[in-house]
């Protein structure tokens, strides 16, 4: 029963991501293929403006503005497969005629960001990353994983369950990341002022020190909607009352969920592969490659 469910999964990815990630075996009439004959289009948006992208171009556009292109090889390709799989995770999810919204560098943006001088060998090692995983997407149970990532953790990653209340992402459990607490910008101090009110009080917080609850006056809050309003780094803080003001210590950076790409990087740097990134972040996922399962399916 298991491997009946397993390849339905799979089945139903193909059925979804046919007229984009299979644009190599079949080649339909409504398909747009760039000039290359490999990458499918994609419609994008960004800046209140929508295009029609060649997939590979925007998937390196995301990967140049999601993480520093001076990375380990092995931590971009790593984070490469994770924006893949969450562009075709978005198709699957929302129909062919999907819209992304992820942000991306163009290459003039990748050019005004890093210099003219640094440009062509960043976005080579870039679209390098990008092409040694081409066609690998992150796999749980015969389904896409989710694949969040964030810059830099309090030092333990959460757990999704407690983040959605379900369990629905197994594969995202705690994990240890100790060197993010050694990082330059693991811990911001930001200041809130009398005029917003000084009552507040962390209530909750998840296994991994995350706040889940504020009380602000008689209000109750999500720490994530705290750190929204009030632009913190993470969800991770803590209150002290300072000179008529609330004094908040945020430690790491985003969400907290999935991969740490600080650790990631030192993963990478200390010799970890891609798989064994991946591996540690999301347990129990594998990397497979979208040619692979069209093969399995078609030939059983």
């Amino acid at each position: 029963m298991r491997k009946f469910l397993r390849q339905a999964g799979y089945f139903l990815i193909i059925i979804t991501l046919l007229p984009y990630v299979v644009t190599v075996f079949v080649n339909g009439n409504d398909t747009e293929v760039s000039k290359d004959g490999n990458s499918p289009y994609v419609s994008v948006e960004q800046n209140g403006k929508t295009k029609r992208l060649p997939l590979d171009e925007y998937g390196v556009g995301v990967l140049a503005k999601e993480m520093e292109a001076d990375a380990g090889a092995e931590a971009l390709k790593a984070q490469a497969i994770l924006i893949r799989t969450s562009i075709y995770k978005s198709i699957q999810e929302e129909g062919s005629g999907t819209l992304l919204t992820k942000g991306y560098w163009t290459r003039r943006q990748m050019e005004n960001n890093w210099g003219s001088g640094k440009y062509g060998e960043k976005f080579e090692k870039l679209e390098k990353a990008w092409e040694e995983t081409k066609g690998k997407v992150l796999m749980y149970d015969g389904n896409l994983a989710l694949t969040p990532y964030h810059k830099l953790s309090n030092g333990r990653t959460r757990a999704a369950g407690e983040v959605f209340g379900n369990e629905k992402y197994p594969y995202l459990i705690v994990k240890e990341c100790p060197q993010d607490i050694e990082a330059k910008d693991a811990m911001t101090i930001s200041m809130i002022s009398a005029a917003s009110g000084t009552d507040m009080e962390v209530t909750a917080t998840d296994s991994a020190g995350y706040v889940t609850e504020v009380r602000c006056g008689e209000e109750t809050v999500s720490g994530e909607e705290f750190r929204a309003a009030y632009h913190l780094a993470s969800a991770c803080f803590t209150f002290q009352e300072f000179e008529g003001q609330i004094r908040v210590t945020a430690k790491g950076i985003g969400h907290g969920l999935g991969m740490s790409q600080y650790t990631a990087e030192k993963m990478a740097d200390e010799g970890s592969t891609y798989e064994e990134i991946l591996n540690y972040f999301f347990e129990g996922t594998t990397v497979e490659e979208v040619a692979e399962i069209v093969v399995g399916v078609s030939g059983e």
